[in-house]
């Protein structure tokens, strides 16, 4: 069967064709050949200080972003998966120079030596993670530094003025919902509103343990605060999802030491009342002359790398009755929210990484033929106009993000079949029909034609308003892309 992968491969060869001895225009469509090839590219974003570089640290599992206000982390820094772990600066235009990975009094930082961030066009990174092999990450500046020429190189990469987004999707992290964030979703949604933009944005709570102080509870109160960012971000159709993640504990968890682990399980025996007073505060609890069994420098390095909130549950779920350090990771992995930022991500942008590569590529190509119209070429960009008007993918996206911003005349039972129809949960026939992968090819296929026709009978309903219609239709659509795909596995 051929996708829209394939199609638009085949659209790259004929814009090559077109181009036989225009070196720019080659230059340009090898870009968008690569790019259909190369990893799904998910951008970190978000305003000063949100921890866009401690969640890039969990998500991989491995400490390879410095995190530290350094001159890097004023560069938009680009990792990808790698044999040995290397650092590239791309600079002045067109030169390049290695950049030294250094442990700074246990923090990991890149020394830009005689180079400043004014001059690095970006970082490469290359790093053997297996969490980089089917994505690129790309570590942004934050969106609200006091310098406009930090701030601007975001905007640059994510927005351009005249060109494709470097990001398929991103990820946006939130401290609180600022004038400067709404903004900054404003530019990502225009972006995606003239078609060349990234399809998927998902919002994040970050340092959520903060939000409540560090107490036991703090995630709860972020749930809270990401249900609210939810539904004001609901008005714009901008986030498909707004999730709360404790980055630092999550990246604590996933690189939790043997050693932590038996500093826990000391504090554990400590009684509750007095590991209470003990821990008013991180300086109180990291103070040499605390009367706990743990010594002063481990308290400093349980504070730093889990926070009050992180010891307070790694202690908890102890007394509960963990015994080993590798149930205790899970446990505070699963807790911090960074599994539910994963499954999210999954089903947002993972699921669909051909069809957010493919728009990105046709977009890029959309505007290398016109910006360079040529014999042959005119013939090529209204192929590539109509894949961009006709990949149902691309309208189950926009679908579901303007679902959430727009009034519909359908209950709330039937939206959620919508929106799971549309691949909201998952783009898998079973998730699409709401039912068990298990289920028998010609049940699934009964259901899925009920879907059609239900779909198709609510499109058409004279009463229906034209936004409920086409969203009805675009269901209608997917259902019938579930039904041929069931009728392939009944084939003998």
């Amino acid at each position: 069967m051929t996708t829209s992968l394939d199609r638009a491969r085949a659209l790259v060869a004929a814009a090559r064709d077109a181009y036989p001895a225009d070196a720019v225009a080659r230059a340009q469509l090898a870009e968008c050949a690569a790019r259909l090839e190369q990893p799904l590219r998910i951008a970190l974003a978000g305003s000063l200080k949100a921890g866009k570089s401690t969640l890039l640290n969990a998500f991989v599992g491995q400490d390879i972003a410095p995190t530290d206000a350094t001159e890097c982390t004023r560069v938009v820094t680009w990792y990808r998966s790698g044999h040995t772990p290397t650092v590239t600066a791309r600079y002045d235009g067109d030169a390049s120079a290695a950049v030294t990975v250094q442990r700074r009094a246990g923090r990991l930082t890149f020394d830009l030596g005689e180079l400043t961030a004014d001059r690095v066009d970006r970082l490469d990174v290359e790093w053997p993670a297996s969490a980089l092999t089917h994505t690129t990450i790309i570590d942004t500046p934050g969106t609200s530094s006091l310098s406009k020429d930090v701030s601007a190189r975001t905007l640059e990469m994510l927005t351009p003025e005249n060109a494709v987004s470097g990001a398929d999707a991103v990820v946006y992290l939130l401290r609180s919902l600022s004038a400067s964030d709404v903004q900054f979703l404003g530019r990502i949604g225009a972006h995606v509103g003239g078609e060349s933009g990234p399809l998927g944005v998902v919002g994040v709570v970050s340092r959520a343990d903060e939000v409540g102080a560090g107490r036991a509870d703090a995630m709860m109160s972020a749930k809270d605060m990401a249900a609210r960012f939810a539904s004001e971000l609901e008005l714009t159709g901008l986030c498909q999802a707004v999730v709360p993640v404790a980055g630092l504990l999550a990246l604590g968890a996933r690189t939790l030491r043997q050693s932590e682990f038996a500093a826990f399980e000391a504090l554990a025996a400590v009684p509750p009342d007095d590991l209470q007073l003990a821990m008013l505060s991180a300086d109180r609890f990291a103070r040499e002359d605390a009367a706990l069994p743990v010594d002063a420098a481990m308290r400093r390095q349980l504070a730093d790398r889990f926070g009050l909130f992180g010891i307070r549950l790694a202690v908890m779920l102890i007394r509960l009755g963990v015994t080993d350090s590798p149930t205790l990771a899970a446990e505070l992995v699963a807790r911090s929210g960074l599994d539910e930022l994963r499954q999210v991500i999954d089903v947002q942008f993972g699921q669909r990484a051909d069809q957010l590569k493919t728009h990105s590529a046709l977009v890029a190509l959309e505007r290398v033929l016109e910006t360079r119209p040529g014999p042959g070429t005119a013939a090529v960009l209204a192929d590539v106009r109509r894949l961009l008007a006709d990949v149902h993918g691309f309208q189950e996206l926009r679908m579901l993000g303007r679902l959430r911003g727009t009034e519909t005349g359908l209950g709330a039972d039937d939206l959620t079949e919508l929106q799971r129809l549309l691949g909201g949960f998952g783009i898998g026939a079973a998730q699409r029909l709401g039912v068990d992968p298990d289920i028998a090819p010609d049940a699934g296929r009964a259901l899925a034609l009920d879907a059609v026709r239900k779909w198709r009978e609510r499109a058409a309903h004279p009463l229906v308003d034209q936004f409920t219609a086409r969203a009805c239709r675009v269901a209608a659509r997917s259902a019938e892309g579930v039904l041929a795909e069931l009728d392939g596995a009944l084939q003998p």
